[in-house]
Parts: structure tokens; sequence; C-alpha cells
């Protein structure tokens, strides 16, 4: 799974940009501000719709242009199309057809994404470590998006009955439901993260030896309850908060070194790393689940918060997947312990290929 052609246009200063990638290390560098985790956000738009450094689709679009177009063809031969105009229409195709749903350009063109606002998902709420549990549950389990979704709208009706204090006897069928879809969900949850953890000791041996992390999956309520008896005995808290306060939708992934969260046990440097190891183990899942179809390493400004030799580890550990990396770095002196198959200069918003 890669991309091989990649035509930007009009995405911040880039103003057209077309790159031929290769399936290995890509290194993008040039100064700040040059363009160059631009290239990484076009990928990123054509495979979750939206920009993971703005939640304003139209700030991303060039200055005084009407709109944005993405293009990707990849190498398994299918091609995906994203216009983003500035008074927020959209249009995506793949294979110049409209998709369903956005979680189609998310199945043709699997990413995983490591920047320097990953560290939400350790740092922050639970919101982030959710979200990368759900990536690992959609691409293992077919059924995972239908249940996923059946069950958010379940809980937004749920919650306006709450809100409105609806009698007591209106919330029957509304919790059965929630309450069976919220178990399913779970189960597939559990599965992905029983996968992960299985997949992670090596690399997290390789990457922090000898730390004693530990990583469990919070379900949401208590694990020793059916969700259906949880959902039924705090009916009556529920609408005095106006809103549904156990079940999937409160998940969390515990991450601890010895007794402590990992946030309180571990540098800036080790958080990355584990960063890196979550990420990595969660592409490689998606591997062995699915021969020759793995997934696209993002990895913006690699040499932020790591020393030369841990630069190298990363770098060792991405090219041991055999999957596209796209690295972007200020100079490519900052990495060079590996070879690149490919580097792109980007000055300007105008991206070059460099022999």
């Amino acid at each position: 799974m890669g991309i091989d052609r990649l035509q930007i246009q009009n995405l911040r200063n880039v103003q057209a940009a077309t790159l031929q990638p290769a399936g290995g290390l890509n290194l993008i560098y040039g100064d700040n501000g040059s363009g160059k985790t631009s290239v990484l956000e076009a990928i990123w738009f054509l495979s979750v719709g939206r920009s993971f450094r703005t939640h304003l689709a139209p700030r991303a679009i060039r200055h005084e242009s009407p709109d944005m177009v993405l293009f990707a063809r990849t190498q398994a031969g299918e091609k995906l199309g994203l216009r983003r105009g500035r008074e927020g229409e959209s249009e995506v195709r793949i294979n110049g057809e409209r998709p369903e749903r956005l979680a189609d350009l998310a199945a043709c063109l699997p990413l995983q994404l490591i920047s320097p606002e990953s560290f939400a998902l350790l740092l922050e709420g639970p919101q982030a470590r959710r979200e990368f549990i759900d990536w690992g549950a959609f691409h293992s389990d077919p059924q995972f998006i239908g249940i996923w979704s059946r069950y958010r709208r379940l809980l937004k009706q749920r919650n306006q009955l709450l809100r409105q204090q609806a009698p007591n006897a209106q919330f029957a069928i509304w919790d059965k439901q929630l309450s069976e879809y919220g178990e399913a969900l779970t189960a597939i949850r559990k599965r992905w993260v029983s996968s992960l953890n299985a997949t992670l000791t090596g690399i997290i041996s390789q990457f922090l030896p000898d730390l004693p992390i530990r990583v469990n999956f919070s379900q949401g309520w208590d694990a020793k309850t059916p969700l259906s008896e949880v959902i039924h005995g705090q009916l009556e808290r529920d609408k005095q908060l106006g809103y549904t306060v156990s079940g999937p939708h409160k998940a969390d992934l515990r991450l601890r070194v010895g007794n402590l969260p990992v946030q309180d046990g571990l540098s800036r440097g080790q958080l990355k790393l584990l960063v890196c190891a979550l990420k990595i183990a969660q592409g490689r899942i998606l591997e062995e689940k699915e021969a020759g179809r793995g997934c696209v390493y993002l990895v913006d400004d690699l040499a932020s918060e790591l020393d030369e030799s841990h630069r190298a580890l990363l770098l060792d550990q991405l090219k041991c997947t055999g999957e596209q990396v796209f690295v972007t770095a200020i100079e490519p002196s900052q990495l060079v312990m590996v070879q690149w198959n490919k580097r792109f200069h980007v000055e300007q918003g105008r991206v070059t290929e460099q022999n």
C-alpha cells in the first residue's frame, strides 16, 4: 500500500506540485514555512477528508484561490480526489465515483501520522486514545464502522431525552439498543487492544528497553457488570446531569510505566518514542491481518525531541515495516543515518525531486 503519484493544487503556499514518491523512505526537506508539512497535509486530506493542522479547511486553501484540489493514485491503482472550496463546499471521488462515506477514503489509504501534536495521545484526555483504538478496530473488523455509527446515533438520541427530562418509560427501547451496540462495540475494541499488546511488546523492547510499560483497556464502565444494568441503574443520575455517564464513549487506553502514568514517568523524548512505537504497532497489525495492505507513515519534524541515536532507531524501525514513509526535516544533515529512496526539496511552495 502506498502512493505512486500525488498532485497538489492551492494548498497553503503550494500553488501546484506533482510528486512521484518511492515505495520506501521519502525525505521532504526545506526551511520552516517552505511548505514541506503541506505535502503531508495533502496526503492526510486524501485519506481522512480533513486537515491535521486546522479544523477549518478553508484556512488551508492558498491565499486568494477559490479552492484546493488534491489527487493521488495509489500503488494498488485506486484514484483518490478531493476538492475543498473557500465557502466550505467539498467534493470527494474514489475512482471517479462519489463514496457513500468519508470512511471509504481511509479504507483505500490507511495512514499513521507522527507529529509534534501526536503527544496528545499520551498527554491529553481520552478522546485521542479512543480515536487511536478505533482506527485499529475500523481496519481490523468490517462490522466496526456500522456498529460504531449506530451506537453514536443512539447515544445522541438518549442524551437528548435526558436533557428533555423525558419520562423513564421512554428510555427502555433506547437503553436496550444502546446496551446491545455498546457491548458489540466494546468486544471489537477489546480484541484489537489484545492484538496491540502482543505486537507492541517487541517494539517497545527496541525503543524503550528495560522500562516496564503496561497498556490496559478501560471499556468505560465496570467490566464486571453488563452495560444494560449500569445504564438502568444510573438513569436518575444521567437525567440530573443531562448526559450518559457510562459506556463505550468513555473508553480509554491506560499506559503506565511501573506504578506511574507514562506522562509522569517518562521524559519528552521517551514519550515521543512511545508514541512512535504505538503508531508502528498499529500499522504492523494491519499488515499482519491483511498481507500486502499496510499503511503509509507520515512523520513530521522527526528530529524534534530526539537525539541522533534515537532518530536512527526510529528510521530503522520505519524502514523495517517495509511500508511507504514520508519524513519532513529542515536539513538532510539532520538525518544522515539512513539511505533515502527519494528526496524532495521544498522552497517557497515549490517541490523539486533531488538526485
